[in-house]
Protein backbone atom coordinates (compact mmCIF):
# COMPACT_ATOMS: atom_id res chain seq x y z
CA UNK A 1 0.00 0.00 0.00
CA UNK A 2 0.99 3.42 -0.46
CA UNK A 3 2.40 6.11 2.15
CA UNK A 4 -1.55 7.61 1.66
CA UNK A 5 -5.09 7.33 3.20
CA UNK A 6 -5.81 3.33 2.97
CA UNK A 7 -8.52 2.58 -0.31
CA UNK A 8 -10.31 -0.04 1.64
CA UNK A 9 -14.28 1.33 1.88
CA UNK A 10 -14.78 2.73 5.10
CA UNK A 11 -17.78 1.16 5.81
CA UNK A 12 -16.28 -2.10 6.52
CA UNK A 13 -13.06 -0.80 8.07
CA UNK A 14 -14.86 1.49 10.31
CA UNK A 15 -16.51 -1.46 12.32
CA UNK A 16 -13.54 -3.58 12.59
CA UNK A 17 -11.17 -0.77 14.04
CA UNK A 18 -14.21 -0.16 16.48
CA UNK A 19 -14.67 -4.38 17.29
CA UNK A 20 -11.35 -4.10 17.58
CA UNK A 21 -10.82 -1.38 19.95
CA UNK A 22 -13.80 -2.32 22.25
CA UNK A 23 -12.43 -6.31 22.27
CA UNK A 24 -8.92 -4.63 23.39
CA UNK A 25 -10.58 -3.39 26.17
CA UNK A 26 -9.72 0.70 25.41
CA UNK A 27 -12.19 3.78 25.04
CA UNK A 28 -12.02 6.54 22.33
CA UNK A 29 -10.43 8.29 24.72
CA UNK A 30 -7.54 6.04 25.90
CA UNK A 31 -6.78 4.87 22.19
CA UNK A 32 -6.78 8.65 21.26
CA UNK A 33 -3.93 9.25 24.07
CA UNK A 34 -2.05 6.41 22.80
CA UNK A 35 -1.81 7.68 19.25
CA UNK A 36 -1.62 11.06 19.90
CA UNK A 37 -4.64 11.93 17.98
CA UNK A 38 -7.83 13.31 19.65
CA UNK A 39 -11.06 11.17 20.74
CA UNK A 40 -13.53 12.90 17.86
CA UNK A 41 -10.90 11.37 15.11
CA UNK A 42 -11.07 7.67 16.50
CA UNK A 43 -14.66 8.14 16.67
CA UNK A 44 -14.82 9.36 12.90
CA UNK A 45 -12.52 6.43 11.64
CA UNK A 46 -14.69 3.99 13.27
CA UNK A 47 -17.82 5.68 12.11
CA UNK A 48 -16.62 5.73 8.02
CA UNK A 49 -16.45 9.89 8.51
CA UNK A 50 -12.57 9.75 8.04
CA UNK A 51 -9.92 7.51 6.49
CA UNK A 52 -7.16 7.03 7.71
CA UNK A 53 -3.53 6.92 6.52
CA UNK A 54 -1.48 4.34 6.38
CA UNK A 55 1.22 4.89 8.95
CA UNK A 56 -2.18 5.56 11.00
CA UNK A 57 -3.31 2.63 10.66
CA UNK A 58 0.02 0.33 11.20
CA UNK A 59 -0.45 2.56 14.50
CA UNK A 60 -3.85 1.38 15.34
CA UNK A 61 -2.89 -2.32 14.36
CA UNK A 62 -0.48 -2.39 16.73
CA UNK A 63 -1.99 -0.47 19.58
CA UNK A 64 -5.34 -3.01 19.12
CA UNK A 65 -3.18 -6.27 18.78
CA UNK A 66 -4.21 -7.18 15.12
CA UNK A 67 -2.51 -7.47 12.17
CA UNK A 68 -3.49 -5.14 9.31
CA UNK A 69 -4.53 -8.16 7.18
CA UNK A 70 -6.89 -8.83 10.29
CA UNK A 71 -8.70 -5.62 9.49
CA UNK A 72 -9.17 -6.11 5.91
CA UNK A 73 -9.96 -9.51 6.43
CA UNK A 74 -13.30 -10.81 4.18
CA UNK A 75 -15.26 -11.81 6.93
CA UNK A 76 -17.41 -8.89 8.73
CA UNK A 77 -17.20 -7.92 12.29
CA UNK A 78 -18.90 -10.22 15.18
CA UNK A 79 -22.05 -8.09 15.47
CA UNK A 80 -22.32 -9.31 19.17
CA UNK A 81 -19.07 -7.92 19.63
CA UNK A 82 -18.91 -5.80 23.00
CA UNK A 83 -19.82 -1.94 22.99
CA UNK A 84 -17.68 0.76 23.45
CA UNK A 85 -15.80 1.23 27.28
CA UNK A 86 -18.42 3.32 29.21
CA UNK A 87 -16.19 6.55 28.81
CA UNK A 88 -16.53 6.42 25.17
CA UNK A 89 -19.20 8.76 25.11
CA UNK A 90 -17.64 11.72 27.84
CA UNK A 91 -14.69 11.31 25.56
CA UNK A 92 -16.57 12.42 22.45
CA UNK A 93 -17.80 15.67 24.32
CA UNK A 94 -14.19 17.12 24.32
CA UNK A 95 -14.58 17.77 20.65
CA UNK A 96 -18.78 17.43 19.87
CA UNK A 97 -20.44 19.21 22.85
CA UNK A 98 -22.74 17.49 25.11
CA UNK A 99 -25.67 15.69 23.48
CA UNK A 100 -27.38 12.58 24.45
CA UNK A 101 -29.18 9.81 23.18
CA UNK A 102 -27.27 8.68 19.59
CA UNK A 103 -23.77 8.69 19.06
CA UNK A 104 -22.34 11.82 19.99
CA UNK A 105 -20.08 11.48 16.68
CA UNK A 106 -23.23 11.81 14.48
CA UNK A 107 -24.57 14.91 16.22
CA UNK A 108 -22.02 17.46 15.69
CA UNK A 109 -21.63 20.58 18.10
CA UNK A 110 -23.53 24.06 18.14
CA UNK A 111 -20.94 26.46 18.11
CA UNK A 112 -22.43 27.90 21.05
CA UNK A 113 -21.62 24.96 22.89
CA UNK A 114 -17.96 26.19 23.75
CA UNK A 115 -16.63 29.57 24.33
CA UNK A 116 -13.39 29.12 22.25
CA UNK A 117 -11.33 26.86 20.55
CA UNK A 118 -8.95 26.81 23.82
CA UNK A 119 -12.00 24.44 25.33
CA UNK A 120 -12.99 22.37 22.19
CA UNK A 121 -9.70 21.04 21.29
CA UNK A 122 -8.25 18.98 23.83
CA UNK A 123 -4.74 20.23 25.19
CA UNK A 124 -1.51 18.42 23.70
CA UNK A 125 1.39 20.32 25.52
CA UNK A 126 4.22 22.45 24.49
CA UNK A 127 6.61 19.92 22.77
CA UNK A 128 9.14 22.21 20.81
CA UNK A 129 8.20 20.90 17.46
CA UNK A 130 4.84 19.58 16.44
CA UNK A 131 3.81 18.30 12.22
CA UNK A 132 -0.13 17.33 11.75
CA UNK A 133 -0.70 15.80 7.99
CA UNK A 134 -3.85 15.96 6.77
CA UNK A 135 -6.33 13.35 7.97
CA UNK A 136 -4.66 13.05 11.20
CA UNK A 137 -5.47 16.40 12.64
CA UNK A 138 -7.78 17.20 15.41
CA UNK A 139 -10.78 18.19 13.70
CA UNK A 140 -14.40 19.69 14.59
CA UNK A 141 -17.05 19.77 12.52
CA UNK A 142 -20.07 22.07 13.88
CA UNK A 143 -23.77 21.52 13.30
CA UNK A 144 -24.02 24.55 10.94
CA UNK A 145 -21.15 22.27 8.32
CA UNK A 146 -18.20 24.56 9.51
CA UNK A 147 -15.16 22.55 10.10
CA UNK A 148 -12.25 23.69 12.69
CA UNK A 149 -9.36 21.60 11.96
CA UNK A 150 -6.10 21.91 14.54
CA UNK A 151 -3.27 22.73 12.19
CA UNK A 152 -0.42 22.46 15.44
CA UNK A 153 -1.07 20.18 18.57
CA UNK A 154 1.60 22.10 20.64
CA UNK A 155 0.33 25.60 21.04
CA UNK A 156 -0.88 24.54 24.48
CA UNK A 157 -3.29 26.31 26.46
CA UNK A 158 -2.47 30.25 25.14
CA UNK A 159 -3.25 29.57 21.04
CA UNK A 160 -5.01 27.66 18.63
CA UNK A 161 -3.44 27.50 15.02
CA UNK A 162 -6.17 26.30 12.89
CA UNK A 163 -7.88 26.08 9.37
CA UNK A 164 -11.31 26.84 9.04
CA UNK A 165 -13.80 26.31 6.44
CA UNK A 166 -17.40 27.46 6.29
CA UNK A 167 -19.90 26.07 3.45
CA UNK A 168 -21.52 28.14 0.84
CA UNK A 169 -24.03 30.83 3.05
CA UNK A 170 -23.28 28.88 6.39
CA UNK A 171 -22.90 30.84 9.57
CA UNK A 172 -21.07 30.92 12.93
CA UNK A 173 -24.11 29.84 14.15
CA UNK A 174 -27.72 28.51 13.44
CA UNK A 175 -29.73 30.80 14.78
CA UNK A 176 -27.36 34.13 14.28
CA UNK A 177 -26.37 34.41 17.83
CA UNK A 178 -23.53 36.78 17.99
CA UNK A 179 -20.43 35.25 20.23
CA UNK A 180 -17.90 36.53 22.72
CA UNK A 181 -14.85 35.20 24.45
CA UNK A 182 -11.92 36.63 25.75
CA UNK A 183 -8.47 37.19 23.59
CA UNK A 184 -7.79 37.93 19.98
CA UNK A 185 -8.10 36.17 16.96
CA UNK A 186 -6.32 36.66 13.27
CA UNK A 187 -7.52 35.17 10.18
CA UNK A 188 -5.90 35.32 6.70
CA UNK A 189 -8.67 34.43 4.09
CA UNK A 190 -7.36 31.49 1.34
CA UNK A 191 -10.92 31.25 -0.34
CA UNK A 192 -13.75 32.39 -0.88
CA UNK A 193 -15.52 35.39 1.36
CA UNK A 194 -16.06 35.79 4.38
CA UNK A 195 -18.42 38.44 6.01
CA UNK A 196 -17.45 39.41 9.79
CA UNK A 197 -19.70 40.97 11.99
CA UNK A 198 -17.91 42.75 15.40
CA UNK A 199 -19.77 44.87 17.40
CA UNK A 200 -21.36 47.33 15.20
CA UNK A 201 -19.03 47.01 12.36
CA UNK A 202 -19.56 44.55 9.41
CA UNK A 203 -16.58 44.28 6.57
CA UNK A 204 -16.12 41.86 4.08
CA UNK A 205 -12.68 39.64 3.61
CA UNK A 206 -11.97 37.78 0.35
CA UNK A 207 -9.25 35.14 -0.60
CA UNK A 208 -5.49 37.11 0.31
CA UNK A 209 -7.20 39.26 2.87
CA UNK A 210 -6.75 39.09 6.70
CA UNK A 211 -7.92 40.48 9.76
CA UNK A 212 -7.58 41.14 13.60
CA UNK A 213 -10.23 41.25 16.19
CA UNK A 214 -10.15 41.26 19.61
CA UNK A 215 -12.83 38.39 20.27
CA UNK A 216 -14.35 39.66 23.55
CA UNK A 217 -16.38 41.89 20.93
CA UNK A 218 -19.51 40.43 20.10
CA UNK A 219 -18.99 38.56 16.44
CA UNK A 220 -20.19 36.26 14.00
CA UNK A 221 -18.81 34.79 10.84
CA UNK A 222 -20.79 34.48 7.47
CA UNK A 223 -20.67 32.91 4.46
CA UNK A 224 -22.56 34.74 1.84
CA UNK A 225 -21.09 33.22 -1.22
CA UNK A 226 -21.56 30.10 -3.41
CA UNK A 227 -18.17 28.66 -3.05
CA UNK A 228 -16.09 27.31 0.35
CA UNK A 229 -14.38 30.30 2.08
CA UNK A 230 -11.45 28.59 3.45
CA UNK A 231 -8.72 30.25 5.95
CA UNK A 232 -5.97 29.83 8.87
CA UNK A 233 -6.86 31.08 11.68
CA UNK A 234 -4.41 32.01 14.99
CA UNK A 235 -6.62 32.46 18.40
CA UNK A 236 -4.59 34.04 21.46
CA UNK A 237 -6.44 33.29 24.65
CA UNK A 238 -5.69 35.00 27.84
CA UNK A 239 -4.37 33.49 30.89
Amino acid sequence: MSEGAVSMPMSQLGPRLREARTRAGLSLRAAARELGVSPSFVSQMENGKSQPSVATLYSLAQLLGVSVDELFAAEAPDPGAASAPADDHAAETVEHGTHHGADPSDRPAARSDFGSPVTAFPRQGNGRVSVTRPGERARLEMNTGVVWERLAANTGPDFDFMEIVYPPHSSSTSDGTMLQHAGYEFGYLLEGELEITAGFDVFTIRAGEAMGMDSSLPHLLTNPGDVPARGIWFVAHPR
